[in-house]
């Protein structure tokens, strides 16, 4: 920590890397001026965190800071991390999405998380509630992950995540932060960390985004950084597919399975193993696997669709009564084949054939 806080203008008889001269030279007059004259008490703290197990400082410069994110035309004056610093060199995809998602999409975010894993990337998320903790959790099944915060490692936002967050540390992954240990959680920080996220990866696939959402900002960083960008299409009656359907207007590429996502990013992968699709079950081998339904059920199911409907609605297309709508909708959903949405709607989970 000292030594990185021998700063180019008080150090001069040193010889600086251009690059890390030239990241001084970006810095805001306010930052140069602190780190010029630091607050002792603070960096005792810092070297305090940093004397423990697994924690880890990474300066600009360093043959350990991320080459990629070393790109960037603003990287991070240092990194802090906790768990295996190895892993921000390795190959990453970065995933990112809405705070407030829908089951289909926490599903999905896990289930590509899974299998990009397995393939050999590393998932860099944000640790946010709803798709980043979805995407952390996949990954965790099949490989790593890394996840990038906007407090200090010190802490874990948000708090629900703490055990995620441990997780993450002992599987060979890492968190990261530019923010130095006590640093609270702040509105900037976030996309900040955005383009952290995006600055370490190949590409960052949008699993879920409302037009406003923050994860466009990331989106928006990795285009911007010459990252390719990916988007999973939903339903055009889903408010959270709309910033993806957004993006590949603009030209994203369209992310349908994990596999599309590998053969996207192809020779960037430099030889990286794209592993198995695990396939959809056909429809002959759905109805092997589920019970078999009487008409009623059938009835009910050839009434919905893959986008979201009401009771009312069902009532009207299928005459069934809605009392037994209701309970019918609740067998099929503890069968799978069901999947309940925002304001009370259902849809189809299978392809089967009724």
């Amino acid at each position: 920590m000292r030594e990185l806080l021998d700063t180019p203008d008080s150090a001069p008889d040193r010889p600086i890397p251009q690059r890390v001269r030239a990241a001084w030279e970006r810095l805001p007059e306010t930052t140069r001026k602190w780190l010029a004259a630091p607050d002792e008490a603070r960096l005792d703290a810092d070297q305090a965190w940093l004397a423990r197990d697994g924690n880890h400082l990474i300066p600009y410069g360093s043959t350990a800071y991320p080459k990629l994110l070393a790109t960037l035309a603003d990287p991070p004056l240092a990194l802090f991390v906790t768990g295996d610093p190895a892993v921000l060199t390795l190959p990453q995809i970065g995933m990112v999405g809405s705070r407030n998602p829908t089951p289909q999409g926490i599903r999905a975010a896990e289930d590509f998380a899974a299998h990009l894993a397995a393939a050999g990337l590393v998932v860099t998320s944000g640790l946010a509630i709803g798709i980043d903790g979805a995407a952390h959790r996949g990954a965790l099944r099949g490989g790593r992950t890394i996840a990038v915060t906007g407090t200090g490692l010190d802490r874990v936002y948000p708090a629900r995540h703490r055990d995620l967050a441990r997780e993450i540390v002992a599987s060979a992954g890492a968190l990261v932060s530019e923010f130095p240990p006590g640093t609270p959680a702040r509105a900037g920080h976030f996309p900040r960390r955005n383009r952290i996220i995006s600055g370490l990866s190949l590409g960052v696939l949008v699993v879920e985004a409302t037009i406003k959402s923050g994860s466009l900002i990331t989106a928006r960083h990795a285009a911007e950084q010459g990252r390719e960008v990916f988007a999973m299409p939903g339903s055009i009656q889903n408010p959270a597919a709309r910033g993806c359907h957004q993006l590949i207007r603009q030209g994203a590429k369209l992310a349908e399975t994990g596999q599309h996502v590998i053969e996207e990013l192809g020779s960037l992968l430099a030889g990286l193993e794209a592993g198995t699709e695990a396939p959809s079950p056909t429809s002959a081998e759905a109805s092997d696997m589920m019970p078999e339904l009487d008409e009623e059920y059938r009835l009910l199911l050839r009434n919905m669709g893959h986008d979201p409907i009401s009771v009312d609605e069902l009532v009207s297309r299928s005459g069934l009564p809605a009392e037994s709508i209701s309970s019918m909708l609740l067998m099929l959903e503890l069968q799978g084949r069901v999947t309940a949405a925002a304001g009370g709607r259902y849809c189809r989970t299978t392809s089967e054939v009724v």
